[in-house]
């Protein structure tokens, strides 16, 4: 069993996928109205992350590029959507996501590149492959969520404390 699981297979990949994503769909709606508890509840969803790489044996390092992907993608994204929905309502936040997640995306993925050639010119055995991609991403995405709501909820703490 441990062998088929040590394998690098598209069945493991999207299993793992989906556990991890009705926890998260999970954890939001359960904690959707507890600002202070749902970034620090994504950041533990990171840290399960973290142990499954660990259980399937595979480096923090081998995911490194794409676990700063998700940290830049999803940091600056909450930023961004939250701006659009307190400019705007929910359109604002709809086209302030739209628009965060692009520029996020384009760079994270400069910086992502940029840790990669690193890596390939450290002589880093890369070992990239639709698993640690995925998971790579979904830790860094939760990280940067976790810490990008801390810091709102931080932000609307400290400026509704100073202004009411």
């Amino acid at each position: 069993m441990k062998k088929w699981l040590m394998k690098d297979t598209l069945m493991k990949s999207i299993g793992t996928f989906l556990i991890f994503a009705i926890l998260i769909v999970g954890a939001s709606i359960y904690f959707i109205y507890d600002q202070f508890l749902i970034g620090p509840v994504y950041i533990a969803l990171a840290f399960l992350g973290m142990g499954v790489l660990r259980f399937f044996e595979i480096e923090l390092k081998a995911v490194y590029p794409d676990l700063v992907f998700g940290i830049i993608d999803n940091g600056v994204l909450i930023f961004s959507t939250v701006f659009g929905g307190k400019l705007a309502g929910v359109a604002g936040a709809v086209l302030g996501g739209a628009a965060g997640n692009t520029i996020t995306d384009g760079l994270g993925g400069i910086i992502e590149g940029k840790i990669a050639v690193k890596l390939k010119r450290d002589h880093y055995e890369e070992k990239r492959n639709s698993f640690t991609t995925m998971m790579g991403k979904v830790i860094g995405c939760l990280i940067g969520a976790g810490i990008g709501l801390i810091l709102v909820w931080f932000s609307q703490f400290l400026w509704n404390g100073f202004f009411s």
